[in-house]
Order: C-alpha cells, then structure tokens, then sequence
C-alpha cells in the first residue's frame, strides 16, 4: 500500500499491539520479538506462501455472507477513497472507466474500448444501456461530471494528482469521452481503473449533495448498491439484479467493523465472520490450522518500507542510512513482523510490478542494487566514519500492526548494535494518519515504518515518489536528474520502453536510500468452508471481487 492524499497506494498500514523495548542491545529481530512478547503463533514459512490469482470459483449462490474489515470508512465517496477499508467495499459497488482484473492486468470496464489516437489523447467509447442503481441509464455527461469532481479543488479529492495534467475532459458523443492531456501520460489511463476512474449518476451525486458517500445511494453501477450502514458495527451491500454483468452469486454482502486484530481473527475462527482481507500477521497460523477454512495468500504489489521523513540530522548523511540499512535483520522482520509471509528485499518495487518488462529488463531491474544483508562490523564503521556515534533518531511507532510496530522496534535494534540512539514515539493508531497529511505530526520524527501497495502495476507508481515536489517525499529530497528521469519514463507508453528508464529510477532511489526497502508482503485472504470465489491478489481493491464469491458446495442458495 499505501496515503489518505494521493492515489497509487501511498496509505499507512496498520492493526494493534504495542511493544515493549528493552534497553539491551539486542542481536536478532527474533530475540527482540520473544522480549517483546508477541503472540505465539507458529505463522507459515516461505514454502507454504503459495501465490495464487484466486479461490476455487464458487459452486452455486448464497443469500449472504460475512466480510472482516479493520475499520470504518469515514465515507464511502469515490473521490476520497484512497485506504483499505474504502476500496475493499466501494469497488463492488462502483465501477471504472477500466477495469484491474484478479491477475491485476488492465481490461475494458464502464469503457468498451480506450484508444490513444495520439499521444496526448484519450477517447473512452462507453458500454451502452448500463444503468446506475436508481435505474437512469450511464451517458457520456456522467463521466465527465465524475471525472470532474476529481479535478475540482474544493473536493480536496485523494486521486486529484493524477489528474494534474489534464488539460480537458470533455463529450464527444452520447457514449463517448475524450480526454487531452498537457503532455503524454502514461500512467492516466492505468489509473482509469482505480476509483481515481468511477463514474457515478451526476443527477444522483447532486441530489445527494453533501451526505453523497455517508447516507443514502452511492449513484453507481456495480454488482451492489449501498444498503444498511450501521455506524461503528457494519455495512450492508444488496445484490443488483439490473446489473450490466455477470450477477453476483451473493444476495447480500455484509462488512463488520472489527478493529482489534484478536477479536477479527476470533470472529473468523467462530464462523461469525466468514472471511477477510489484512489478515493479521500474528494469526496466519491459528487460521491455517483451524481446519475451518483456508488461508489464501496472493499478489500484493506492496513493501514494507522504513520511510526517511528527515534528512536535515544525522539521516542527511548517506553513510549513516546505509548503516542502518546493514543492521537492520530482515529475515528476523519477515518471519517475526510479517508471520513468516513476506520476502526479504533491496528493491523499494515488488517483482510484480515490472510484469510488463523483458525479462532481460525485469533482471536488469534487480541486478544492480545494494545487497540486503545484514553487516553489523560494516554498518559500525559507516557510523563512526560519519561521526554519527552517540547520535539520537526517533522512530514513529504505533499500536497498528505487527508492520508497523514490530519494524520501528527492529530500526531501534539495529540502531543500538552500531553505536546509534534511536527514541520510539508511539503514536495512537487513529492519528497515524496524520504522519501522511500534516507536516506538523511529522515534526521531530526522522523515520517511520510505511507499507506501501501499487494501485497499478508499474514501479513509476512508486518511484514518482522521490521527484522533487512529490506529496510522499517528506525528507524533501531533490535532484534534478532523477526529476528528468521520472518525465520521461511518464511519456512512455511502451511498457518496456517505460521500465528500461525506471530501472535506473529505482537504483538511484535505493543507492541513495531515500526509504530503506526491508520485504515484499503479499496479499493474505481467510474463506471458511462455506464460501469461496474471492480473488486472493490487492486486485480486490478496484475489482467487484465480492461478487465472485458464492457457495463452496454446489447446490441450493444457502
């Protein structure tokens, strides 16, 4: 993941749990974990991480089933949709321009056809007789007003980045849309399908006013439509039979708040829940061993990063993040923050997101970067040498998740091993957020740890990141070559053309560590027996993936 700001999967990702710290010098993320207390679950290995695109399909309808989310969105308005808990029910309910499929590749969605008749133009041809919940059928002025809510700067809108090189959006016909754009984009029309492309009833939008996305119709066209939203328990969605598609095999879907990890996974174990995505780390193992469903593991296009958010103290000094970056154990991490699930990295891009590359470019990609193991000695004298000795950092902690809190408390071993101070500042799981949106929460905080997910699959997605100016480069990092680079590989719409210039992107972006990558995690999703179909990669996101899911067992609806 993840940001609330800008789209592309800059959000904070997080669960519960604080840790204790000790004061001694602790050699091993593991040593550090059995001081710290936390639960004792056998979690997975590597060998049984097995990706998968999906579930077995389902085998018949259901009338209903259950779905965990960690938390209440605040609104369920497509503009603002920029974390898990949004996505996770808003994309079966509204529906892109494209569409992000199970394989998280891009197919035709609200658009039939999107054709580029040169390179600063888009033109959108639309399906015809698609109707919305409220039964008006979709036109052309739908989605331009749509679009146009993401422009608008008094909706203050989380996807409004990707729109700043639009110079128009206009109708160029009852089902047709064309975009012009400032300047060749290639990223645009992969965000198309992702909410930064829903188009809902303009009529339905404007009657809503200002409860659109908290009460009342969402004005879409998905599988469901909005039913009962219970504050603070649950979010019921309805099957909607004049759906354009295939029909849902669920007549109802239902979301219950649950935002302690313990009583998720309890929920799930006693068959109160029937399933759900974020799965939390600590409890990979009870699920598997449950014997009462299967736990799922998929593409998640996500790494676990330490976010350098100040570069103006000792972190200003590339020795001393090279440093930490040696001393730092990631297998410990992995197997102890990450259940066993993710996989030691260098690079700040998952393999997966390079899938439009050449293999020879794929390789290229990854060949070159720093090597991700630990060096106590080497990271030592990297300190010394840069006078950093005794210097204090503080790392921004929370009682989110095993990701969140157990990498701060790795950083903070790492940093006592070479002759560092680093201060945790823990703080509450609600105002994490803010870490991503207020400079001032950011005051006095020089690193935090940042899982951050693809919402396409293209490394630039990640590594615009660093451009000078860019909302997610906190430490305010500039250079003028990089800038150039990112312009470029923007303009390409070849993929592998694109990614020849990103692969020199992303080796600057690790030589110079501006975050410390430390793994890949992917996509975890628990079904107990009476369910199955969910998709099991982040494609869940953007993809109406709840209306897959149906009986496990073939016959009546149940």
């Amino acid at each position: 993941m993840t940001t609330p700001p800008s789209p592309g999967g800059r959000r904070p990702r997080g669960r519960h749990g604080r840790i204790a710290v000790t004061t001694a010098v602790l050699t091993s993320l593991a040593a550090l974990a059995a001081c710290s207390g936390p639960p004792k679950d056998a979690g997975v290995t590597g060998a049984e991480v097995k990706l998968s695109a999906s579930t077995p399909p389902a085998r018949g309808e259901i009338d209903s089933f259950t779905w965990a989310v960690y938390a209440e969105p605040p609104t369920l308005d497509y503009t603002l949709a920029f974390d898990y808990p949004q996505n996770t029910i808003l994309s079966n309910v509204c529906e892109s321009l494209m569409r992000w499929t199970p394989g998280l590749t891009l197919q035709p969605g609200l658009a039939r056809k999107a054709s580029n008749p040169d390179p600063a133009t888009w033109i959108y041809d639309l399906r015809a007789g698609v109707r919305f919940h409220d039964g008006k059928v979709l036109t052309a002025d739908d989605v331009v007003y749509s679009l146009g809510r993401q422009r608008d700067p008094d909706n203050a809108a989380a996807w409004a980045q990707n729109f700043q090189n639009v110079a128009s959006i206009r109708k160029t016909g009852p089902l047709q849309v064309t975009v012009k754009l400032k300047k060749p984009d290639s990223q645009f029309p992969q965000y198309m399908a992702t909410a930064a492309g829903v188009v809902a009833s303009k009529s339905g939008v404007e009657a809503a006013g200002k409860d659109y996305g908290t009460t009342g119709d969402l004005a879409c066209t998905g599988p469901f439509k909005l039913g009962t939203w219970s504050k603070g328990q649950s979010i019921e969605l309805e099957r909607f039979d004049g759906y354009w598609g295939t029909k849902a095999k669920a007549k109802k879907a239902v979301f219950r708040v649950l935002t302690d990890p313990s009583a998720r996974t309890n929920a799930m174990l006693s068959g109160d829940v029937d399933g759900g995505y974020l799965i939390p780390t600590e409890s990979y193992g009870r699920l598997r061993d449950s014997g009462l469903g299967t736990l799922y593991f998929g593409e998640g296009l996500s790494t676990v990063n330490v976010n350098v958010t100040n570069m103006k103290g000792p972190l200003g000094d590339l020795r001393v993040r090279k440093a930490l970056s040696l001393a730092l154990d990631r297998s410990g991490f992995v197997k102890a923050g990450l259940g066993g699930a993710g996989t030691v990295t260098n690079s700040l891009t998952t393999r997966a997101a390079w899938a439009g590359a050449s293999e020879q470019t794929r390789k290229a990609a990854f060949a070159a970067l720093p090597p991700a193991a630990q060096d106590i000695e080497k990271a030592k004298a990297l300190i010394k040498e840069a006078g950093a000795t005794g210097k204090t950092l503080t790392v921004a902690t929370s009682s989110i998740g095993q990701d969140v809190s157990l990498l701060a408390t790795a950083v903070q071993a790492a940093g006592s091993q070479i002759g560092l101070k680093i201060n945790l500042k823990t703080i509450a799981p609600n105002a994490f957020t803010a870490l991503f949106t207020d400079p001032e929460a950011r005051e006095g905080i020089d690193m935090f740890p940042l899982t951050y997910y693809d919402s396409i699959t293209d490394p630039l997605d990640l590594l615009t990141n660093f451009k000078t100016g860019a909302y997610m480069n906190f430490a305010g990092y500039s250079d003028k070559r990089y800038d150039s680079l990112v312009d470029r590989a923007t303009a390409v719409y070849q993929p592998d053309q694109r990614m020849k210039i990103e692969t020199e992107l992303q080796k600057h972006a690790v030589e110079q560590l501006l975050w410390i990558p430390v793994a890949e995690w992917p996509t975890a999703v628990f079904l107990n027996k009476r369910i199955t179909g969910a998709p099991t990669t982040i494609a869940y996101m953007y993809y109406p993936w709840a209306a897959d899911v149906g009986a496990a067992d073939a016959g009546a609806v149940r």
